[in-house]
């Protein structure tokens, strides 16, 4: 799989901004978990977090395509990065594209301490974030009758 991270600037946040909509349109329905899904966001959040100084997004793209985004939190003072969200569009799923993003975010970001969360509920999610050597950290939280968020690490 050939990716590349290119960082998005001030001009690309509506694109993410739609991006992020598309990608998260089928999990919003399923888990109606309108309070934090990225899927329900206003691209004014989007702005917002795209204006911390800790906050990198990047779109992954495949040839000429961006077939997703990541965004990272990296505050550079020794406490762990953290991946939130990350997607790929519908279209390009199922083809290691997610996996090559977290290596090449490595790359960039340096291999350890990192955490994120994840749907419980999508097996699909978390048995990516595991194959890349995240460990669950026994913290659960209910978000409602549908959806739990697990917690990650990765030393």
């Amino acid at each position: 799989m050939s990716i590349e991270l290119v960082t998005v600037t001030k001009e690309d946040i509506k694109t993410l901004w739609e991006m992020q909509i598309e990608a998260f349109r089928g999990l919003l329905e399923i888990y109606q978990d309108y309070d934090i899904s990225p899927g329900a966001e206003g691209v004014d959040k989007v702005e917002a977090r795209f204006n911390q100084p800790w906050t990198t997004y990047y779109f992954i793209v495949e040839g000429d395509t961006r077939v997703g985004a990541v965004r990272v939190v990296d505050k550079k003072d020794g406490s762990r990065k953290r991946i939130s969200p990350i997607f790929v569009m519908p279209e390009y799923r199922g083809r290691g594209i997610a996996q090559a993003a977290i290596l090449a975010l490595e790359k960039i970001h340096g291999a350890d301490s990192w955490c994120l969360d994840t749907i419980l509920q999508e097996k699909g999610n978390c048995h990516l974030y595991e194959k890349m050597g995240y460990h669950r950290t026994g913290r659960i939280e209910n978000i409602n009758e549908r959806m739990d968020i697990v917690f990650y690490e990765k030393d």
